[in-house]
């Protein structure tokens, strides 16, 4: 498979190539240009979630116990003293970081349910979901939001897929079809759970129809069109 810095180098030149394509569009602004180009680099290395020793999840247990700890100082930093909240801030981390994460890697596999498509589709879902109707924010970008999520994942697993083919010798190695999947018979009742709560999320899915007639008006692709060249090139090619 494909290593961490190829996943985050890769995630960030797709989503950083396409997010200047949809802002030179004119279809998002500034702050979503950036967080386009932010979510679509978290979505290439968020399959890699299921990998007990992968460095997002890492990184992403040690944020997630940092923030944990503070939540819990800044609950109660006014009704504790100053040596109960160190210790609350000590027991808090050591719970998400020792705890919760030796939990999570004892019930996930890797490449198992959350190495798929369907799940990563749940997670672009749900990332429209929660900035359309929790965040407030626009229709397009939220439909953004989501997209670059997924567009990420389907990188990370497009380059496992890849990796997994030996080109000097034309052959599939072992590791083939375990990294793009979208079903597993050992895993059946899980595949069951994820295509009903991606059924569910599809129904109650933020207005697709608004977004896509906007994605097929002419006028923004027209646009682009226009400024896809630099004006000094103009000039010399006329």
């Amino acid at each position: 498979m494909a290593n961490f810095n190829t996943h985050l180098n890769v995630a960030f030149m797709v989503s950083g190539t396409l997010s200047l394509t949809v802002y030179k569009a004119g279809l998002i602004d500034d702050s979503g240009f950036l967080v386009c180009v932010a979510l679509g680099t978290i979505g290439g290395l968020l399959p890699d979630l299921d990998s007990d020793n992968s460095t997002p999840i890492k990184l992403g247990f040690n944020i997630t116990s940092f923030i944990f700890a503070f939540g819990l100082v800044m609950h109660w930093r006014s009704e504790l003293s100053l040596l109960a909240l160190i210790a609350l801030w000590l027991a808090g981390y050591g719970f998400m970081r020792y705890v919760v994460f030796s939990i999570f890697t004892n019930m996930t596999v890797h490449r198992g349910v959350i190495h798929s498509v369907p799940y990563m589709a749940i997670m672009g879902l749900g990332m429209t979901y929660v900035s359309y109707d929790i965040l407030n924010l626009p229709l397009t970008a939220s439909w953004f939001y989501g997209l670059f999520l997924f567009g990420g994942a389907m990188v990370h697993l497009a380059l496992d897929e890849l990796y997994s083919v030996n080109l000097s010798n034309m052959r599939m190695k072992r590791s083939s079809g375990t990294a793009m999947k979208f079903y597993q018979p050992k895993d059946k009742w899980w595949y069951l759970l994820l295509y009903t709560l991606l059924a569910i999320l599809v129904y109650f899915a933020p207005p697709f129809d608004a977004f896509w007639q906007q994605l097929r008006d002419p006028a923004p692709w027209a646009q682009l069109k226009v400024g896809i060249v630099p004006e000094l090139i103009k000039s010399l090619l006329r």
